[in-house]
């Protein structure tokens, strides 16, 4: 396992350069000058003489692979440059905002979890039943209905008319409800197909009839057997969907004027605010890359069938 744990280490090292490569050749390829957009969020009055020292500041003069290497040194130092808006260390800002966002994003995948793993097993285990025609009822609903949608029907229904739950904003367990609920639903309904529909598999697998046949008990085969080897689809979609819930759900945190890291990045990109777009960018891919080595080393547990070598099913 450590020699497996290893390799997927170091496969990670050339995806994460990787995406640093496409994000620098993006903000240089952008028509944006960072100088520009320095100066237009400080309010200063550009002319050529402070485009020139700025850009000197920030070493834009400087070859591309010059740059591009320093700015690799930097980000092994959590050091992306200062805040155009802020003047503030990005990385100061990000680390601010980003306990609000890890907040909503476990919220939300505990919700999630709670309610998709029975809801789908037992959709699963008792096919065309009232329950299982109540989770596709429920999965097409969280699939259809639009985030942002949903969570102005909550706020009008809950906040509004009920005021049960607070609008916006952060603080006590209530400001959590509601955006939990937003984000929670579609994942719900994700899971809880995922998870029905492997069960249904599962059941059809030769060691579900051997351990019947051995008079194993029921309760035993469905959770140790079944359960345990069924799940495995719905943690692969945990994994992809955990990096981007901890990169901000940008429109749900707009919504209840969340104060978390996708609110951030929506105010930077509004204010051309290159050094927090950069910062943003590699965060997210960093959390997506070690979202899903999580989730690889999770299912090499639960199921020993997949390979510690490759990762494929023997």
């Amino acid at each position: 396992m450590g020699t497996y744990i290893l390799k997927r280490i170091m496969a990670i090292i050339p995806i994460f350069l990787l995406a640093t490569l496409l994000t620098f050749g993006m903000i240089h390829l952008s028509p944006v000058d960072p100088a520009e957009a320095y100066l237009s969020a400080a309010h200063i009055q550009s002319t050529d003489e402070i485009l020139a020292q700025k850009r000197h500041e920030f070493g834009l003069d400087q070859p591309l692979h010059v740059q591009y290497v320093n700015s690799i040194i930097k980000i092994c130092q959590f050091d992306f440059g200062i805040s155009y808006l802020s003047n503030k260390p990005v990385w100061e800002e990000v680390t601010y905002r980003m306990p609000a966002t890890i907040q909503l994003a476990l919220g939300s995948i505990i919700l999630a979890i709670l309610v998709s793993v029975p809801l789908g097993f037992l959709a699963g285990i008792k096919k065309n039943s009232g329950i299982d025609h109540f989770s596709r009822l429920l999965s097409f609903f969280g699939a259809s209905i639009p985030s942002f949608w949903l969570g102005y029907l909550l706020i009008f229904f809950f906040s509004v008319k009920l005021d049960l739950f607070p609008v916006e904003g952060i603080g006590t367990w209530k400001h959590l409800v509601l955006p939990s609920v937003t984000l929670a639903l579609p994942l719900i309904a994700l899971y809880t197909r995922l998870l029905r529909a492997s069960v249904l598999e599962s059941l059809q697998e030769p060691y579900v009839l051997f351990a019947r046949t051995r008079g194993i008990h029921e309760k035993v085969i469905m959770g140790k057997h079944v359960l345990r080897i069924a799940i495995s689809p719905m943690i692969t979609g945990l994994g992809m969907n955990l990096g981007k819930l901890l990169t901000g759900t940008i429109i749900v945190e707009a919504v209840f004027s969340w104060p978390g890291f996708g609110r951030y990045f929506i105010e930077a990109i509004f204010n051309r605010d290159v050094p927090v777009i950069q910062c943003y960018v590699l965060l997210a891919a960093g959390l997506f890359i070690f979202s899903n080595l999580i989730v690889d080393l999770i299912q090499m547990w639960i199921d020993p069938r997949i390979s510690r070598k490759g990762g494929q099913r023997q």
